[in-house]
């Protein structure tokens, strides 16, 4: 016990060593101090990192039980950051190493995605020209061992860990393919891979359409590529485009600089794009387009939803403030808060809030959030001292009207289709795709345009009593809730089993009812095991979202009034 005491001891003097030369070296007094601290504020800095030291020994070496040191540390440090705001994060050294492939747009693996389903470890897509892809592997393949190594209760992320490693080195992976004997064992090299941030783009009727998922250091450059493809398409296809379509839906954001370079594809060289201010003036920052557009006047339309967030807003609120895009879909999530990163010892790093982001007409992004820690507290206060003020009102250059109040406000609003309970928990518990490896695996051949949807309705039922899926509705739910809160059982109280009935009947009518979408998706599901492109085109047609942009595009003056102030 003595020997382990003095381990944890000499972790704590070492790592408050770490704290205190890090803080002397950044905020010595003999150095300017922008952030204008006095010195007060650093004798209470000095002492907080003295009381923390001490009592991380204290806690070490006299706690009732062993504690673990490394795990201690960095729960202290978690809750010291999550008091601020959720982006605020201290990362150990394997989420710095996914940070860095998030931000980057690469990592070092075999070109596939993965899935677990009823304890299966499935192949979910495959990128094109990678090892996995040369090896033959295909959507809905099974992966049934890593290098003898057996993969029964391992998390993905561990899996993951298995599959990466040094480019050039190899590893084995056993291969099992429904309806056949599958590939047996097949041995693969790894490469660095680089991933597209455009998740999909083409020519849909007339108007162009770009998918972009995420932002990474090259998804300027990937967003210029997808365009120029487009247009190379269209002049050797002669055809005219009416308009472009970006859909940031459901994109998180990423890098800043990206941001600026997509919106530079669109606006003016010079064109203000967004600006950031931290806690002093000083810290202010104007982010303005550095070279001459690639599409300076094809109508434009801007897709963002609710999950739109950070660097999507940037680009979907300077487009819209400088008027050169429409923007459809829904309000979307209001993350402006800026993150620098911040190498720390240990191959640990702090991503810490460091400023926010405003678009070209003054509006701030970022939005009161419930989960903002104190700053959201705060507001939480003052809204209950005064009546919330009326929502801030800005101008585009065009003069026109756009509103404040976080995110980023629509011109068309439209709603997006949702999926029902009953398809949601189908693809939860892998029912659409595990059907669409059958059909693949029975139907070598791709099928024709249309599927016989009353036919393959019926295969798909059959499938879901061999698998014993079973859904419960909500008001099935209510019901239970409502006999287990009252203690009574089903027939013997009366009239429970009347009304269990009828809300077995009303389940049926709703599954009948979704049958047709219900068929639609599987039908996409089926496509996309042969052909990711074509089912992605096919579920551009199916959505309304879509369908309103192309309609506005085909229609100059409809366009061209909502720029009207």
């Amino acid at each position: 016990m003595k020997q382990s005491v003095s381990r944890y001891e000499s972790v704590a003097a070492r790592f408050a060593v770490v704290l205190l030369l890090a803080f002397f070296c950044a905020f010595s007094p003999l150095q300017a101090t922008p952030s204008g601290k006095s010195k007060s504020e650093y004798q209470e800095i000095a002492k907080g990192i003295e009381l923390f030291g001490d009592i991380y020994r204290e806690l070490s070496a006299n706690y009732v039980e062993p504690l673990d040191v490394s795990a201690l540390m960095y729960a202290a440090i978690d809750g010291m950051v999550a008091s601020l705001d959720p982006y605020t994060v201290f990362l150990d050294e394997r989420q710095s190493e996914q940070l860095e492939e998030i931000t980057s747009g690469r990592y070092t693996g075999i070109g596939i995605s993965m899935a677990r389903f009823s304890g299966t470890l499935y192949v979910t897509s495959v990128l094109e020209g990678y090892p996995a892809w040369k090896a033959g592997l295909r959507i809905g393949d099974r992966i049934e061992r890593i290098d003898d190594v057996p993969l029964q209760g391992k998390s993905l992320d561990e899996i993951k860990e298995i599959i990466k490693g040094n480019p050039g080195t190899t590893l084995s992976m056993k291969i099992g393919r429904e309806g056949s004997l599958g590939l047996g064992t097949v041995r693969l090299s790894r490469e660095a891979i680089r991933v597209s941030t455009v998740s999909y783009s083409g020519i849909v009727g007339n108007t162009g359409y770009v998918e972009l998922d995420s932002f990474s250091g090259h998804s300027g450059e990937d967003v210029r590529q997808a365009l120029e493809k487009l247009f190379r398409q269209a002049s050797e296809e002669r055809r005219s485009l009416d308009g472009l379509v970006l859909d940031l839906r459901g994109n998180p954001g990423g890098v800043l600089g990206p941001a600026v370079e997509i919106a530079s594809l669109f606006v003016d060289k010079g064109s203000t794009v967004v600006t950031i201010r931290g806690r002093t003036s000083e810290s202010e920052k104007v982010y303005k387009t550095e070279r001459p557009p690639l599409v300076a006047e094809l109508p434009l339309v801007v897709l963002i939803d609710h999950e739109s967030a950070s660097a999507s807003e940037i680009v979907a609120g300077a487009l819209q403030d400088l008027d050169r895009g429409v923007v459809l879909g829904q309000r979307s999530y209001g993350k402006g808060l800026v993150q620098s990163v911040f190498q720390l010892p240990y191959d640990t790093t702090l991503k810490l809030t460091t400023a926010r982001y405003y678009t070209p007409s003054g509006r701030l992004i970022q939005k009161q959030h419930a989960r903002d820690g104190s700053l959201a507290r705060r507001v939480l206060k003052e809204k209950k001292e005064r009546k919330l003020a009326p929502v801030p009102v800005y101008y585009t250059v065009g003069k026109r009207k756009v509103y404040g109040g976080g995110g980023i406000v629509p011109d068309i609003t439209v709603k997006e289709e949702q999926l029902s309970d009953y398809q949601q928990l189908l693809f939860r518990q892998g029912m659409v795709f595990r059907f669409a490896i059958r059909y693949r695996a029975t139907h070598p051949v791709m099928p024709g345009p249309a599927l016989n949807g009353k036919a393959l309705m019926r295969d798909f039922e059959k499938f879901l009593r061999e698998q014993k899926f079973a859904y419960t509705s909500p008001s099935e739910r209510q019901f239970a809730a409502l006999l287990k809160s009252t203690g009574m059982e089903s027939g013997k109280a009366g009239g429970t089993d009347l009304l269990k009935q009828e809300i077995e009947r009303q389940k049926a009518a709703e599954i009948e009812k979704e049958s047709q979408r219900t068929a639609r998706l599987l039908e996409r599901e089926i496509v996309r095991h042969y052909n990711e492109s074509l089912s992605r085109q096919a579920e551009l047609g199916d959505d309304p979202v879509v369908r309103r942009a192309l309609a506005l595009l085909s229609d100059p003056k409809a366009y061209s009034r909502l720029f009207r102030p």
